[in-house]
């Protein structure tokens, strides 16, 4: 199996040549339906290569959810494979968001589907979820670790409903940190000592407002969806993240699809975005 550099040291060189600028391929049924396709997987398949055609040679990251192309079956997947092959192959990567968690062999076999060099579906970083606990994570990040890819484990996320379990703070730890919190320290020990920038990054939500009791310092990528249809703006970046602005990778979805199926608009829409955004973080 042949390793890549370090997923930290390619994002942050496609950062650094791109802009940060993460776009989601988010084929939902309802933005087939606005762009003229069938919900079907002639359909995903006309949508996910406009995507990649239009934007995968000028942004730093495209974020395909799994979910939309798995609910078509294995079609659909042989759908994912290739957008993923022909994404990485015009020069973007790749984040499977796909917020896998599980233990044991479960786990590793996820982590074999995504993070494995040889596998169909590899992908340069995976989404994935760690309230089993931290530890359950342990042979993916192994496994991202030999093959030059990469995590973004949720920590603090954009959804209402994450404070639930992410602000929760365990039985007799009055005044400690909370889950979220313990989720940032994990990653921070993960990229002790690597650079340019460590491969072990949180999705850390662009709606969450003034975040500066939170250390985000933890020398990794913070993937920050939430910019466009959910509410936050480019400008909202420092005030958010303060010193740790330049990590960030903000994720827009529907933002950029909206323009879709005209390949000029897309392009257009993503370069608007990845300006504001440059001008927000050049700003601090």
């Amino acid at each position: 199996m042949s390793v890549l550099e370090p997923f930290g040291t390619r994002l942050r060189r496609a950062m650094d040549e791109r802009g940060p600028l993460c776009v989601g391929i988010d084929p939902h049924a309802s933005l087939l339906a606005d762009w003229g396709l069938n919900d079907d997987v002639a359909g995903l398949e006309r949508f996910s290569r406009t995507v990649v055609e239009a934007l995968a040679d000028r942004v730093a990251v495209l974020k395909p959810q799994s979910a939309f192309f798995e609910r078509f079956g294995s079609r659909g997947v042989a759908v994912l494979e290739k957008s993923v092959e022909e994404a990485r192959a015009a020069g973007a990567l790749v984040v499977m968001d796909a917020k896998r968690g599980d233990i044991g062999s479960t786990m590793a076999a996820y982590a074999e589907t995504f993070l494995h060099k040889d596998a169909p579906l590899f992908s340069d970083a995976l989404t994935v979820s760690p309230y089993l606990g931290y530890g359950s994570l342990r042979p993916a990040v192994e496994l991202a670790r030999e093959s030059g890819a990469g995590l973004f484990v949720l920590a603090l996320t954009s959804n209402p409903e994450g404070a639930e379990v992410q602000h929760s703070v365990r039985p007799g730890d009055d005044g400690g940190p909370n889950v979220g919190a313990r989720m940032l320290a994990h990653l921070a020990r993960e990229n002790a000592g690597e650079g340019p920038m460590g491969s072990f990054g949180a999705v850390v939500g662009a709606t969450l407002g003034d975040l500066s009791s939170y250390d985000l310092a933890i020398n990794g990528p913070l993937l920050a969806p939430g910019i466009g249809a959910q509410g936050a703006t480019p400008a909202d970046l420092p005030r958010v993240f303060g010193a740790a602005v330049g990590h960030v990778v903000p994720n827009v979805s529907r933002g950029v699809l909206r323009h879709g199926p005209d390949a000029a608009s897309l392009r257009a829409s993503a370069d608007l975005f990845a300006e504001q955004i440059r001008a927000a973080v050049a700003a601090v």
